[in-house]
């Protein structure tokens, strides 16, 4: 950890500044989609479900637990209820019954590009203006900060290329 008081409280104000525009921009990227999901008595962790199933149609129940870093017990009662609401389906893998496999019904594909469709057009929009060299240092220190430094796997089950 760098020791603040050594660089200077000018490296201090550096760094508060970015993690404060790293929480307005975070509150910008999901403002609409939380707004939307709220609407329908959802949440954030239902929209992070459904976009990792869309991303990886068939993902198995273990698969998307491992990616979100969440345990059974959480993945448990938002999953449940996605499914309750027929925006998901499980089916049985057939080699081994244990194990589940996710698909989106065409309601929680519909749902799932309203809610990334959303931020995705907002990171296309800023990217455009930004350049593509801004852009990929954007993707590079987003790289950094999951812990893929060394290509090791980043923080809390985060993976490249999930």
């Amino acid at each position: 950890m760098a020791n603040l008081s050594v660089e200077g409280g000018g490296r201090r104000r550096e760094l508060n500044l970015a993690l404060e525009a790293l929480h307005f921009a975070f509150r910008a990227v999901v403002e609409g989609p939380d707004t939307a999901l709220a609407e329908r008595g959802l949440s954030r962790v239902h929209h992070r479900i459904l976009y990792f199933i869309a991303k990886t149609p068939g993902l198995r129940v273990n698969e998307l637990r491992a990616t979100l870093g969440v345990t059974k017990q959480a993945m448990n009662a938002p999953l449940r209820e996605l499914t309750e609401r027929g925006l998901v389906s499980m089916t049985v893998d057939e080699a081994d019954r244990r194990s589940k496999h996710l698909h989106l019904t065409a309601h929680g594909r519909a749902l799932e590009e309203r809610l990334s469709g959303e931020q995705r057009d907002l990171f296309a929009r800023v990217f455009r203006k930004a350049g593509k060299d801004k852009e990929q240092a954007w993707h590079e220190v987003m790289r950094l900060l999951t812990g893929d430094a060394e290509g090791e796997e980043g923080h809390r089950g985060a993976k490249k290329g999930r």
